[in-house]
């Protein structure tokens, strides 16, 4: 059996997958009569020319036999598939730990758990169905739990988000398509196997995470929930123990450090017992909201959302050189109260997997360099986060302070919405985000919404929400790691977002998925059930 990718088929956006078959049956040279089965390899939305939008497909042919040449026609003699090695000759004394069962975590601990080394995963919050009660309790009532919230708990802080899972990364392994796989898998939509900017949802990404949790612990993996690390013990610069918030200490040769990049406390314990850290660059801003039927508009030439709701991606360079760009765009989403710790707000973005809320909501974000933070120490960046959080806090009176964009630009408290309605989860406050910010960021926020206007019409109307801070883009620290992904401690492994390795939901899971290698590679199986 050979397999044909036909690439490049347009059709109309009126018509659907079935005509791009057959055309590209047409273009193959075959009859119908040849195909043994077919399928979607890439779909892709041509939105250049707004008066004839183009559905584009590359897609995939299963015949007996081909030997003709064809333009645009591929023979795929072998679909290449992510592969490892189990090689590892040292032996495991103890089970591997894995600390955060976010995407870095949940692919290091599936894998682990796949192959015979029955990991124990430590998470300092509620399992996921637990979790979900607990931040809608505190989106209605402003009671805030600092160990369960959209930060902390079984899935990460991606769990209520839009569930995006398009990467830049480079990808010579074919991790990027395991990663896609496994959850389908569990529970998502095929789709997000050839959908060129893949995404999930927050609805459906909570009973994946489910799903592989039970699948982790029925392949011998163990988890203890409401349970944060607190204490590490080393010896010989060898890892030796981990101690836990529920007083229980647990040996082990392997700790995979997949803590995310909101566990400040954490982060205070290791630079305290002497990890090596570093600052790193990350970006603040602003979550800001515009009605969907304007960005489709804009993109489609049409307000409806018969392409899906639209999205957009913007960058742009100040005068004075400082960056400013879109960041975790949820088109049709909620902009919601992400806040972990008391006293400071932060926000996010959330789709749910239909993407049909009223508007439109994206992260502007203006990026923060080492030279914006007061003194060298590896944390500094996270006290400038903290800084801004509570000027939040404070600004909103406890709730999300809210802001139009006119009123923003005039440093000015609004006092009534206009026609752009907040869609928040959370309680929020009319505001004025002038006093939160330096002057360094107002003027660039300004400086690239201006410009983001000439890119999408409207996008700078007057009555567009500003809502404050979205400091948690990234982390704003690496934990130092070498070519074996450990830290200067021996069997310590700093993984993912909040150590500094990855950017979104797909890039951490296959950071996870590279430290398991390297564990496979060294360590024999524990086949402990």
């Amino acid at each position: 059996m050979v397999l044909l990718q036909i690439s490049n088929i347009k059709i109309d956006m009126h018509q659907d997958v079935k005509d791009a078959y057959k055309k590209a049956i047409k273009i193959a040279g075959l009859h119908e009569n040849d195909v043994l089965c077919q399928k979607i390899l890439k779909y892709s939305i041509d939105a250049r020319n707004k008066a004839h939008i183009l559905k584009v497909y590359n897609i995939g042919i299963y015949v007996t036999q081909y030997n003709k040449s064809r333009k645009n026609v591929r023979i795929i003699t072998e679909e290449k598939k992510y592969s490892y090695k189990l090689s590892g000759h040292q032996k495991m004394k103890h089970r591997p730990v894995v600390v955060g069962f976010g995407p870095a975590g949940m692919f290091a601990a599936y894998l682990l758990a796949c192959n015979g080394f029955c990991p124990i995963i430590i998470e300092r919050g509620a399992t996921v169905e637990e979790r979900a009660c607990l931040v809608e309790k505190f989106w209605k009532s402003g009671e805030l739990d600092p160990d369960c919230n959209v930060q902390f708990g079984e899935g990460g802080a991606g769990t209520f988000s839009d569930g995006k899972l398009n990467t830049g990364i480079k990808d010579k392994e074919h991790r990027i398509r395991f990663v896609l796989e496994t959850f389908v898998k569990f529970g998502a939509d095929e789709r997000i196997l050839y959908d060129s900017k893949p995404h999930i949802g927050t609805d459906v990404l909570k009973n994946i995470v489910t799903n592989m949790r039970k699948y982790i612990i029925e392949k011998g993996g163990e988890f203890y929930f409401n349970t944060a690390l607190v204490d590490i013990t080393y010896e010989n610069n060898r890892l030796k123990q981990i101690h836990l918030s529920s007083d229980k200490i647990i040996e082990t040769d392997i700790c995979v450090l997949a803590i995310g990049h909101s566990a400040r406390d954490t982060f205070e314990m290791l630079y305290k017992k002497g990890v090596i850290m570093e600052q790193k660059p990350f970006a603040i801003g602003v979550r800001v909201e515009h009605p969907q039927k304007l960005i489709n508009q804009s993109q489609y030439g049409f307000e409806d959302n018969k392409l899906g709701a639209a999205s957009y991606k913007l960058t742009y360079k100040t005068k004075k050189n400082r960056g400013v760009y879109s960041f975790c765009m949820c088109p049709g989403g909620y902009v919601v109260d992400s806040s972990s710790e008391a006293n400071g707000k932060v926000v996010n973005g959330m789709s749910y997997s239909k993407r049909d809320g009223e508007n439109a909501n994206s992260a502007i974000v203006v990026t923060i360099t080492p030279e914006d933070f007061s003194g060298s120490h590896p944390l500094a960046g996270m006290e400038y986060q903290k800084k801004l959080e509570a000027k939040a806090y404070q600004e909103g009176e406890g709730a999300i302070p809210l802001q139009k964009y006119t009123d923003f630009r005039k440093n000015v408290k609004t006092t009534e919405i206009g026609v752009v309605k907040p869609q928040i989860k959370g309680k929020y406050r009319m505001s004025n985000l002038n006093d939160i910010f330096p002057e360094y960021i107002i003027d660039a926020l300004i400086e690239g919404i201006e410009y983001f206007g000439k890119k999408i019409d409207g996008f700078d109307m007057d009555d567009m929400i500003l809502s404050a801070v979205e400091t948690r883009t990234s982390s704003p620290v690496r934990i130092v790691r070498d070519d074996e992904f450990q830290s200067n401690i021996e069997g310590l492994i700093p993984a993912g977002e909040g150590a500094g390795y990855a950017g979104g939901i797909t890039s951490a899971a296959i950071d996870g998925m590279k430290i398991f290698e390297f564990i496979a590679k060294k360590y024999k199986r524990i086949l402990i059930k």
